[in-house]
């Protein structure tokens, strides 16, 4: 009998009927030679101190730093999960081959070989890896079963980040919390959380402290349209007043006028992150709510695997495109123009050395029916990106003018588009970026014409101008932070590369957000987030750079890659953290300055 395990039972029921598994048993379904269980997500997780010694229930600084002699797992204690625990260990210790179903990415790998491990598995066990739960999806992937062993590595990094958050956050919160904590006040410090926390303080500090500078700026308006200064700001009032007085009441003459014709490719492919992002700016979701539609979404079959870092495709995905644009009726009046001529193969799409475990989030090809409201808005964003993926570049003329009154220089810059291209899957709904710096120059929708040489009366203006403080993160831009390591980056080839030491992977990022809110350590307003007193006095009290400093901590999640991708040794790692975990003991033992912080 082969024993397939999926990660939820919704997950079990799509498999269990494309194996032809019809009979219902309690605890999974039967037949064909299958037998098809699920798990509830993690049923195992790493043993807690004291499950390893009665000494280490209580908490007192010279324990410290716990590190077991060997690391350990346990049954999660819930009725639930333990009942369908034992109906798991009897199908495997029964079975002649274990599929091992479960989410095809690290924590996926870690949920099954847990619980495999803890049953006692001893027969072959198989690995499915797919990216879609449709029913030729599933097909494919049984057809391509893999040994077990070709994921080990995927395996040591999940199993290496685990301990090594263990190891941080049970020494590092134990120690804080009984040097810091007043009154019981629990400390919580996580290697993903404690620098996601310090962004949030460091960016909320930088506000506090902004002393605005003033400036001013003279332009004048010339046949409706603002021109500007080349001079740009003035730092002294006397210097600009001067020029505002040399060109009142004369004449404004345009000097020359350039035109350049550019292409704007569409926007990528929605990965995780950047479809989190998407979200919250439009609709204001937050990350956990995005996660959890798209999550849904893929278990309806309408979209492929959410938990995903890359914005590119496979190239052995092209030749499906043709079908998966055919079963999108609901978008087929923006599907035909692309289906009614052969489908291009960019590279800017299609990438197989941008691509790893999984590709971008895109559509099945299957209809969505019966999906909630904001189901259908996550679905939408998804369907348009990827529809406007493959329609013509957008075509655009950006038109600069200078001109010039007493010698006194001015410019305007003005876009027009030529030919829209994939802006028309959007309609009025086009992507932005609220993570983009706002532009010094302003710049003209569509310019009038002009002609070089013509002149006219002007209306001069001479502006008191003060910059303006940097913005409070929202879920949005702290995604990019975390997604980057603190650095704001426009352009979409350097994020890329940043993503190599980003904090927290893009399928735990949203739980680190809620976990930071739970705690008391930050607060939403409106969108804006900001640090509540006990984050700003946590982050204060942490001498250790180490903990708070998100691009050592992406160092860190580099090793984490390179552990799955073979470059790197799980056991290195975790001395690593070890080694982490006795520096900030010690340095909390003989710091003798900061004060206790309380709850607020």
């Amino acid at each position: 009998m082969k024993v397939c395990i999926a990660e939820k039972p919704s997950v079990a029921r799509d498999i269990a009927a494309v194996l032809g598994a019809r009979t219902k048993r309690e605890g999974y379904l039967e037949g064909n030679g299958y037998q098809v269980s699920w798990t509830f997500g993690h049923l195992c997780t790493l043993k807690e101190p004291h499950d390893y010694t009665e000494r280490w229930k209580r908490w007192e600084m010279y324990q410290l730093p716990l590190i077991p002699p060997r690391f350990g797992i346990k049954l999660i204690e819930n009725e639930a999960y333990i009942k369908q625990f034992k109906i798991l260990e009897s199908l495997i210790q029964n079975a002649d081959e274990v599929i091992n179903c479960g989410d095809a990415g690290q924590e996926g790998e870690l949920i099954q070989r847990w619980v495999m491990q803890k049953a006692g598995c001893k027969c072959p066990v198989k690995r499915l890896w797919i990216s879609s739960l449709t029913e030729d999806a599933i097909k494919e992937g049984f057809q391509k079963l893999k040994d077990q062993q070709e994921y080990r590595r995927l395996y040591e990094a999940g199993l290496s980040r685990a301990i090594g958050d263990w190891i941080l956050g049970m020494n590092a919160t134990r120690a804080y919390t009984l040097r810091y904590g007043a009154n019981r006040q629990l400390l919580s410090i996580g290697r993903v959380q404690t620098p996601t926390l310090a962004l949030i303080v460091r960016r909320q500090q930088e506000i506090e402290n902004f002393i605005p500078e003033q400036s001013w700026k003279l332009k004048t308006v010339y046949r409706d349209v603002t021109f500007s200064s080349v001079e740009g700001k003035f730092s002294k009032k006397e210097d600009g007043e001067a020029l505002l007085h040399k060109i009142t009441d004369k004449p404004f003459i345009i000097n020359d006028i350039t035109k350049k014709k550019d292409k704007e490719p569409a926007p990528r492919l929605f990965d995780l992150t950047s479809l989190q992002v998407e979200c919250n700016k439009k609709f204001s979701f937050s990350a956990d709510d995005t996660l959890k539609l798209i999550q849904s979404l893929y278990e309806k079959k309408v979209t492929t695997y959410p938990r995903v870092d890359t914005t590119y495709l496979s190239e052995d995905i092209y030749p499906k495109v043709p079908a998966t644009l055919k079963g999108m009726t609901d978008y087929h009046t923006l599907t035909a123009p692309i289906l009614a001529l052969p489908i291009p193969k960019s590279k800017k799409v299609f990438d197989n050395s941008k691509v790893t475990d999984h590709h971008a989030i895109i559509p099945t090809g299957i209809a969505p029916r019966n999906l909630m409201d904001n189901e259908l808005k996550v679905y939408d964003l998804v369907a348009r990106r990827f529809i406007a993926a493959f329609y013509p570049d957008c075509e655009v003329s950006t038109t600069t003018v200078l001109g010039e009154s007493e010698k006194v220089k001015f410019k305007v810059t003005g876009k027009q588009i030529l030919k829209p291209g994939w802006r028309i899957v959007f309609d009025k709904n086009q992507p932005d970026d609220d993570d983009k710096p706002a532009k010094e120059e302003e710049e003209v929708a569509v310019l009038p014409d002009f002609i070089k040489g013509e002149s006219g009366p002007h209306k001069p203006d001479f502006a008191e101008k003060w910059t303006s403080p940097p913005k409070p993160y929202t879920e949005a831009t702290l995604l990019r932070a975390m997604e980057t390591a603190g650095k704001l980056v426009e352009n979409e080839e350097l994020r890329d590369a940043l993503k190599e030491n980003g904090i927290g992977r893009p399928s735990t990022r949203a739980a680190i957000i809620e976990t930071l809110f739970k705690r008391n350590y930050i607060k939403k307003e409106r969108k804006s987030l900001s640090a509540t007193q006990t984050g700003v006095e946590l982050i204060g009290t942490i001498r250790d750079e180490l903990l708070k400093s998100a691009e050592l901590t992406g160092q860190w999640e580099k090793k984490l890659r390179e552990i799955e991708q073979g470059k790197y040794e799980a056991a290195a790692f975790i001395a690593e953290l070890k080694a982490m975990a006795q520096q900030i003991i010690d340095n909390v033992r003989n710091d003798t300055t900061a004060k206790p912080i309380a709850s607020q």
